[in-house]
């Protein structure tokens, strides 16, 4: 099986209710990084210097040599920008949670009593503000240790959340193995926190955000003053805010950077913003790790007992080989073809089931067809009907016809296999006694070809209806 391990479904049509504390619609939360000082400088035994989120739009690293200019642009950040954010935050009681390169926090003793001093929560940004991409596993395990050491040393106690940033494809994964982590957020695929399960164990995601965030006035076609920056996170509040009144309320990251939003023609947007979200009502203001704190108890992990993309062949097949009745070859087709977590759920199960129905040839679905029972026919007098057939047939009381009904059915079953050549199919669980009989002299007017598509649809119909009584939607 070719398994396509990204998730493209999660929440669904339907997330869950958050119940944000006091009934607030919607979650806002600020995060500072802080990366001054530990960004790629020869001086820290990197190859060459940094490039990335500046004033110099475009820059290249310069191999070999420190770039000056960067170099003093990063620390603007440290010097001025953080002390400027320090004021603004801690003078409008705003909560915030402190994403902290290990090596930043190191070379800035006071920065770190200041975030402390505040009661920020300080999150874990990695041992160095660098690439990851290409970095070996082991390398990146052993550069995750010693951050959370270095952190531990700087703060006193290790971090209890992480978001590398410049991360792998490793990262999540690595991060979870370590353990001890509350959340991580290096993901930006949802609005609200999720599970994930990585060898067998849960971890807590809580994604971040590349759009409601500083580093786009560094970025081309970005933010190029603070009223597109202001007028973004309005738009984005209002939008969740609302979708919170209307009863599905969200969260809302903004992420910010010493060195960009700290430019006082920059911070006045943000002052705006805060201003402006601290008007409304029933808007929480907390740190990443309140929201996990949050999450755990009101969203607490449950272990799922049924996980189709999950199991192995033989399983798959045993447990949905019978979704089309006596054609299990449809199963065997599913899992030979791509699965994915987006099929974990019965819409998503019958999608894969089904386009292996559809992609067959006609002679095939036509053998599907026949392997159908007539409804209130021999087999089902006899009780040799499949468990779903029986359950499904007397759903709608055809176990329980008089004689006079029976003969009817008998005689509809007559017609309809004589002209066509394949039983009447019909999803039972969706009609009454009456409308079957309906349907069947309706039918019976069909020609051949329209009621094959008729009869494959209904077929499809039916195994929707069996997988939803044992996946959730």
């Amino acid at each position: 099986m070719p398994y396509y391990p990204r998730n493209m479904h999660g929440y669904g049509q339907h997330p869950p209710h958050p119940h944000w504390p006091n009934d607030a619609h919607i979650a806002v939360q600020f995060v500072l990084n802080y990366e001054e000082g530990g960004e790629n400088n020869i001086l820290h035994g990197d190859a060459a210097s940094e490039a990335f989120l500046s004033e110099i739009v475009g820059a290249a690293q310069w191999p070999g040599q420190r770039h000056w200019n960067m170099e003093s642009i990063y620390e603007y950040g440290a010097r001025a920008g953080f002390w400027r954010l320090h004021r603004l935050f801690t003078s409008k009681n705003v909560p915030v949670t402190v994403y902290a390169v290990a090596t930043a926090l190191m070379r800035s003793p006071a920065q770190v009593n200041a975030m402390q001093q505040a009661g920020w929560e300080i999150a874990s940004h990695g041992y160095k503000w660098v690439e990851h991409k290409d970095m070996s596993p082991d390398v990146e395990r052993q550069q995750i240790q010693e951050a959370i050491r270095l952190h531990t040393l700087a703060t006193g106690e290790p971090p209890r959340g992480w978001y590398t940033g410049r991360c792998s494809v490793n990262t999540v994964d690595l991060i979870s193995e370590q353990g001890g982590m509350e959340y991580i957020s290096d993901t930006y695929d949802d609005d609200l926190p999720y599970w994930r399960e990585h060898n067998n164990k849960p971890q807590l995601i809580i994604p971040y955000t590349l759009d409601a965030n500083d580093m786009r006035f560094a970025t081309p076609q970005g933010f190029n003053c603070g009223d597109q920056f202001f007028t973004y996170l309005k738009d984005a509040f209002d939008t969740l805010y609302e979708e919170g009144k209307s009863g599905m309320p969200k969260m809302m990251t903004i992420g910010l950077h010493c060195r960009l939003i700290g430019r006082p023609g920059r911070i006045a947007s943000l002052v705006r913003f805060i201003d402006y979200i601290q008007s409304h009502e029933k808007v929480w203001i907390p740190t990443r790790l309140q929201i996990a704190e949050h999450w755990k108890n009101t969203h607490a992990f449950v272990k799922r007992d049924l996980v189709p993309s999950q199991l192995d062949r033989q399983t798959f097949i045993e447990r949905f080989g019978s979704i089309f009745e006596h054609s299990a070859w449809i199963a065997e087709r599913a899992f030979d073809g791509e699965l994915a977590p987006a099929n974990d759920t019965a819409a998503g199960l019958h999608f894969a089931l089904r386009t292996q129905f559809r992609a067959a040839s006609e002679e095939q679905r036509l053998q599907v067809l026949l392997a159908h029972p007539d409804l209130a026919g021999k087999l089902a007098v006899a009780k040799r009907l499949t468990t779903e057939s029986t359950n499904e047939q007397a759903s709608a009381g055809l176990d329980l016809l008089t004689d006079e009904e029976r003969e009817l059915f008998t005689d509809l079953n007559r017609q309809y296999t004589t002209k066509f050549g394949f039983p009447f199919i019909i999803a039972v669980k969706d009609n009454t006694k009456g409308s079957i009989i309906e349907a069947f002299r309706r039918r019976l007017q069909n020609n051949r070809e329209s009621e094959f598509v008729t009869a494959c649809g209904q077929v499809e119909r039916i195994a929707e209806l069996r997988l939803r009584a044992i996946l959730p939607d």
